[in-house]
């Protein structure tokens, strides 16, 4: 299952560090049947873009709480279904991953650029309300092969 790992700036440090993601559970996101059912779509990658999207909140979410980072930053995973648990509780699309993910079952990295920069400082700043989430959410993560992680860094 392709799963969406919210993390930050330092995250991706403590990833390219350690081989992977070492922390778990790690809370994620994914196409499940819930989200599926919830986003109104049967088109896979649409529904890939809008577990995205959930994940790139989360990572803003994240960087709340490290003062001066403002990059988004999402890595896509391919788990095993059976390492991967709903959590509804947490709203469409929200799983926990229940096991270290290595660095070869990440398939990119997702983040943000310099652009985007002023609208994540500005929705942190203002609280995280929804209308400077998604202003936020206005500016693109870029995609990022694996292999060009530690020019992210």
């Amino acid at each position: 299952m392709r799963v969406f790992i919210p993390t930050t700036p330092a995250g991706l440090a403590a990833v390219h560090a350690a081989g992977g993601v070492e922390s778990a559970p790690l809370p994620a996101y994914a196409v499940t049947e819930a989200f599926r059912a919830w986003y109104g779509s049967d088109d896979e990658e649409e529904l890939e873009y809008g577990a995205l999207t959930r994940a790139a909140e989360g990572s803003l979410r994240l960087l709340a709480a490290e003062p001066g980072a403002v990059r988004r930053v999402v890595l896509a995973a391919d788990v095993p279904d059976a390492l991967v648990a709903e959590r509804a509780q947490d709203g469409p699309g929200a799983v926990l991953v229940d096991a270290r993910v290595p660095r070869k079952r990440i398939a990119a990295v997702h983040m943000d650029t310099a652009d985007a920069e002023e609208a994540v400082a500005a929705a942190l700043a203002g609280g995280l309300t929804d209308e400077l989430i998604e202003a936020a959410e206005e500016h693109e993560l870029l995609w990022f092969a694996t292999q060009e992680l530690a020019d992210l860094l």
